[in-house]
């Protein structure tokens, strides 16, 4: 029954824990994991990293019993309240050390730009010209691309597939 429970209230379990949903609030506010504020938070507490012994322990506490340590709650409200006064910067390093594929920029990313930007405007600009020289006498600017001649009607004998161009003596014939 917690199944249905949670599809039809998904925000229950925030709503009954208010120290997880500040948990939350701020990992959200970094965006980052609400484990990855744990480790921020036990870091900035003691100074050091979360030692390895003690990540298990922590992330069961957390997720299955809801017992969140004051060091992060702390942590938490005090980004929360860095938010508010506007002094958080969610793209700051500092927020992504545990992240393992965070980059701040690409590397090279504005030459890579630069590069594909040019191929598509040789690539869209070659198939312009190209298009050109390929028709004689072209009916208009821009595509498609047709000759004057084709669009030219052929000026004797043009039947438009009306039935009064059929002769009186095959009217019930078929061509």
């Amino acid at each position: 029954m917690n199944f249905f429970k949670a599809l039809l209230r998904p925000d229950r379990e925030e709503l009954e824990s208010k120290d997880k949903a500040v948990i939350s609030a701020a990992a959200n506010l970094l965006q980052i994991g609400e484990f990855q504020l744990l480790q921020l938070a036990y870091r900035a507490w003691h100074g050091r990293d979360l030692p390895e012994a003690m990540v298990d322990k922590l992330f069961a506490a957390y997720m299955l019993k809801d017992q969140i340590p004051p060091w992060a709650r702390h942590y938490a409200r005090t980004i929360i309240a860095d938010a508010e006064q506007g002094r958080i910067d969610d793209r700051d390093p500092t927020y992504h050390r545990y992240d393992s594929d965070y980059q701040a920029s690409v590397p090279g990313g504005r030459l890579r730009f630069g590069l594909a930007v040019t191929a598509l405007i040789f690539a869209v600009g070659g198939g312009l010209v190209l298009a050109e020289l390929s028709v004689g006498s072209p009916a208009g600017l821009l595509p498609p691309y047709l000759d004057e001649n084709t669009l030219k009607p052929p000026e004797k004998n043009f039947s438009w597939g009306r039935s009064d161009t059929l002769t009186q003596g095959r009217a019930g014939a078929m061509p």
